[in-house]
């Protein structure tokens, strides 16, 4: 086991060269002794650090974040390199597919070498091995949320010669098999985790519970959806598709871990801000006291920072000129928050004979919304770092017999009559680094200044789990098993929130499209969409490939400025245009080979026990 532990050395130098420089100069500086690392407990946290490191977020603030564009969400209006973002026909077949079983060999060479080191007390070590097994769960999650049923590897292995090929070689457990996995070892786990959230970057009680919550829906959604398809997704041995028998028991583990969370834990909704709508955007980017946020990937200034800000700040406000603007929301999402009246959502920019309706100011058409559409948006007249943003697609200028548009290729340029003909911030055409829906992003956005700088950068964090999911993850868990007022509860939680009054939802009110556009317009950018409608058995029929549907099309809102000085009335007032963006160029096409991810080839060239997945 002592020739596994490479990893280790470099790891080691990594996290704690400055902080234990006089007992690593005992031995030479580019070498660590595997009895240097398993007997001493910061250098087993150092490794136990690197494995939290190399979680995969999707849609995280890293590299990932900009695959939300593979969703209704948004869509890229950013740096020309990414376009193809806006052109992909298909989604390929392996397309986030999971198979980093070195990663989980890490994982077990940790778990391994704490359990054998007699230097831990009981307490630590326990730690220890309950937050190695959490962050093996979560990995073997990520794992079965996108292949189905994958080999349950619990032990690591060591090639010495041709003969110990054969043991390595493990079956895909079946996807039922995996979930309940995953359920047993948090259980198992649970109680040897701190009892309290005071950390909010590593595993404790609630993180493990939150995990549960989470999978076990996703379980119980694949286990009644997937058999409600024509022709369910499954394979004879089990390794897809799990029985419509297994529903209910899920739905009741998630429920139980979601209640435990809410009833028990140290949780509450963040609230800080009597400003409804500053308060959401505030639940992203403040790390102080924050109750709401049950695990998170933090950053820090110091030598932890990402350029999210940098990639996505408003064109005008940008502080660096090779970045901005790079994930822009669609209309649909933006159409996805209700008003506050009960309302839905879809924004007023016709009468009924076909005219404009007429608006004073950009902003105005928001009005009474939901505030959480304002706390992820940036919409047209909304402010940003105490600014407004400038998005103008161009003027409508009346001619006596209707209207012409006329705009300019110059962002921020004038009229004839002085005022603005272009926003600063877009939309021009298929001009990058410009919004191309009308809206910016302001989920996880730093609003101080610098962070969009790429050598300074952000430390805003990225949220795992909060209760504001948790809530959502009961809400739809008590709903499919007949529990409406719970249901109700829990909905109307986080819309009293989010502005509307208390009770806003009834029964009448309720069902599963309901907690559908819920989840939707709650969690928007944040990484749960793609999966979602994955669970839910739904990709396939909203990202169908038709370029008139404005789902898998992504479609924006495009203000003008109006020019009638002989109508007083209209002259100067703003209209809006609903359009495909520009840049966007092929509709979303979810094939039914997407719901699992191919297994790659070399991994079924290594291990002949290996069962394909369906479509491929």
């Amino acid at each position: 086991m002592k020739n596994n532990i490479k990893y280790i050395r470099m790891l080691i130098l990594i996290f704690t060269m400055s902080g234990c420089g006089d007992y690593l100069d005992k031995e030479p500086q580019d070498i660590l002794l595997d009895e240097q690392v398993w007997s001493d407990p910061e250098l087993a946290t150092s490794v136990l650090a690197n494995l939290y490191n190399r979680l995969q977020p999707f849609a995280g603030l890293e590299g990932s974040w900009a695959d939300v564009t593979d969703t209704d969400l948004a869509m890229w209006s950013g740096q020309p390199i990414q376009q193809w973002r806006n052109e992909r026909q298909n989604f390929p077949n392996d397309f986030r597919g999971q198979w980093r079983y070195g990663l989980i060999r890490d994982i077990q060479i940790f778990l391994e070498n704490v359990e054998a080191s007699q230097e831990f007390t009981d307490e630590n070590r326990a730690r220890l091995l309950a937050e190695g097994r959490f962050i093996r769960a979560y990995v073997y999650f990520q794992h079965v949320r996108s292949m189905g049923g994958v080999p349950l590897v619990l032990r690591s292995f060591t090639y010495d010669g041709p003969d110990s090929v054969e043991e390595m070689q493990i079956p895909r457990s079946t996807e039922e098999e995996v979930y309940d996995f995953i359920s047993t070892e948090i259980e198992e786990i649970k109680d040897d985790l701190p009892q309290t959230g005071e950390s909010k970057t590593r595993a404790n009680r609630w993180t493990a519970l939150a995990l549960k919550s989470r999978a076990m829906l996703y379980a119980a959604s694949i286990a009644k959806y997937n058999n409600l398809l024509p022709v369910p997704i499954e394979t004879p041995g089990g390794e897809v598709g799990i029985p419509a028998s297994r529903a209910e028991d899920y739905y009741m583990q998630s429920l139980a871990a979601s209640e435990e969370i809410i009833q028990g834990g140290p949780f509450d909704l963040y609230n800080a801000n009597p400003d409804k709508s500053e308060n959401f955007y505030e639940l992203f980017t403040n790390k102080q006291g924050n109750p709401e946020v049950i695990w998170a990937n933090d950053y820090t200034l110091e030598g932890k920072y990402h350029s999210f800000t940098f990639e996505n700040i408003p064109r005008s406000m940008r502080e660096n000129p090779n970045g901005s603007s790079g994930i822009t929301p669609t209309l649909h999402l933006v159409e996805s928050y209700d008003y506050l009246d009960g309302s839905r959502g879809v924004l007023n920019t016709r009468t009924g004979d076909g005219d404009f309706v007429y608006y004073d100011n950009p902003e105005d058409i928001f009005a009474n919304k939901d505030a959480r559409l304002w706390g992820t948006v940036i919409y047209p007249g909304a402010e940003f770092r105490d600014n407004k943003v400038s998005i103008q697609a161009g003027v409508m200028v009346w001619n006596g017999n209707g209207f012409e548009i006329e705009t300019s290729n110059s962002l921020g340029a004038r009229y004839a009559d002085g005022g603005l003909l272009v926003g600063a911030d877009g939309p021009i055409g298929t001009t990058p680094f410009a919004t191309n829906t009308g809206f910016y992003s302001r989920k996880y956005l730093d609003s101080r200044a610098g962070s969009g700088v790429p050598n300074e950068g952000s430390d805003v964090w990225w949220i795992r789990f909060r209760l504001g999911e948790i809530l959502l993850n009961a809400a739809e868990a008590s709903f499919e098993l007949n529990r409406e007022g719970p249901a109700l509860a829990y909905m109307n939680r986080l819309r009293e929130r989010a502005g509307f009054g208390p009770n806003s939802l009834g029964v009448a009110d309720l069902d599963m499209e309901k907690i559908r556009q819920e989840r939707m317009v709650e969690l928007a950018l944040e990484g749960h969409r793609w999966w979602d409608l994955k669970r839910w058995r739904t990709a396939h029929e909203l990202y169908d490939g038709n370029p008139e549907s404005p789902v898998a099309m992504a479609y924006a809102l495009w203000p003008y400025r109006v020019i009638d000085p002989e109508n007083p009335e209209r002259n100067g007032k703003y209209v809006f245009e609903k359009k495909v963006a520009p840049r966007f160029n092929q509709p979303l096409f979810f094939q039914m080979g997407n719901y699992y991810s191919a297994i790659p080839q070399g991994a079924l060239n290594a291990n002949p026990l290996l069962v394909k997945n369906p479509f491929h």
